[in-house]
């Protein structure tokens, strides 16, 4: 039974790993295969066994967590949430943005407090993140509003947690890379905090109708965003086609893109803000602006998130922390050309970690359907 139980889980995993646009690498297929078929919710840990774990090895330091919240104005309140570790002083504070497509229920603190925690984790920072006021109650420009607020606050309170207000940075991730890189131009069209680096990971940049290869690609959804949420998210959080316009929501389209800080940007393979995010780099690099502009290939919309399970998500969490450390260290200079570096995944024995961990999940999720079959009888 084991030899046969096995053999049906090395060709599920071969099955899911067949898409239209070619081979999957075993962990981004039963992932998605996972989350495409229920198995699993898409705020849920996917967990591989705990020896197979990327984030196994100790840490003696206390991560420290504080909710609260803060004034927008008008009788609104925001809830933040601060990760920072115990003993930290004048560390640098990083904004982080959620995704979530500017809409309730698509992202929230909660949905990705794993990975507002890990980067505090990995980068010794003080992590603000803010809960900005989502679509469709509330329109653009409420969530920049939110954030450039927020920002002005983790300003003025930075040392109550350790942090050095004079070293702030932004991050986020799909709609909050969006407003990390627009809450960097606001910063400093209002001359607000200085800011010593941005990180995007698969940031919308334009909410224009631009056809980019990897919008019309990639769009059905499978990939963890589809182009029915795109529209959504458009005609909700920016009902009025002249907001389309605006630097503060398609920032790949502002005028001036000079003067804003470095910039780590993490796109993926399969995803339709792909081009869109490299093409954003691109018109950061023509703007004098230092840039790292990152591919992964093999993975999805979304793929740090599941950093813990996945090693591409993983190694770009890895690579932001490092960027974010160095940049606090020295300011990146920009280079003479652009560069797309395409980072194709794991090799040697990480490749041989990957396909072990893809086999257990796979093997999880073939018992899984099996029992959902054995119980609907």
């Amino acid at each position: 039974m084991t030899i046969i139980f096995a053999v049906i889980t090395a060709w599920s995993i071969e099955r899911w790993s067949q898409t239209a646009h070619g081979q999957l690498p075993s962990k981004t297929a039963v992932v998605l295969h996972a989350i495409n078929n229920n198995l699993v919710s898409l705020d849920a840990n996917i967990e591989a066994p705990d020896f197979l774990s990327p984030d196994s090895s100790s840490n003696d330091k206390v991560m420290k967590k504080h909710d609260t919240s803060i004034s927008v104005g008008k009788s609104n309140e925001i809830p933040v949430r601060i990760y920072h570790y115990s003993d930290v002083e004048d560390a640098p504070v990083i904004m982080y943005y959620h995704g979530g497509a500017f809409l309730e229920g698509y992202g929230s603190l909660e949905s990705h407090d794993s990975l507002i925690r890990s980067l505090a984790a990995k980068t010794g920072a003080v992590v603000v993140s803010p809960g900005y006021r989502v679509a469709p109650e509330y329109i653009f420009p409420t969530a920049v509003e939110d954030s450039y607020k927020a920002l002005k606050w983790a300003h003025d309170n930075a040392e109550k947690y350790g942090g050095n207000p004079d070293k702030m940075g932004v991050a986020g991730d799909s709609a909050g890379g969006n407003l990390a890189a627009v809450t960097a131009l606001k910063s400093r069209d209002l001359n607000g905090p200085d800011l010593f680096a941005q990180v995007l990971y698969y940031p919308l940049t334009t909410f224009r109708d631009v056809e980019f290869d990897s919008r019309t690609m990639y769009d059905s959804g499978y990939y963890l965003l589809s182009k029915q949420v795109m529209m959504k998210a458009r005609s909700s959080y920016t009902p009025k086609e002249s907001m389309w316009e605006n630097p503060y929501t398609s920032p790949l389209n502002a005028n001036d893109l000079s003067d804003l800080p470095p910039a780590h940007i993490i796109t993926a393979q399969f995803d339709p803000l792909r081009d869109e995010g490299e093409l954003y780099g691109e018109k950061l690099h023509e703007a004098g602006v230092p840039v790292n502009t990152v591919r992964y290939n093999g993975v999805m919309h979304g793929f740090v998130s599941f950093y813990e399970v996945m090693g591409s998500g993983n190694m770009a969490l890895q690579e932001s922390a490092q960027f974010l450390k160095k940049a606090d260290d020295e300011t990146p200079q920009p280079s003479k050309n652009y560069e797309l570096r395409i980072e194709e995944g794991s090799s040697g024995f990480k490749h041989f970690k990957e396909e072990a961990e893809a086999f257990a999940i796979g093997a999880f999720l073939v018992g899984k359907s099996i029992m959902n079959l054995l119980t609907k009888k």
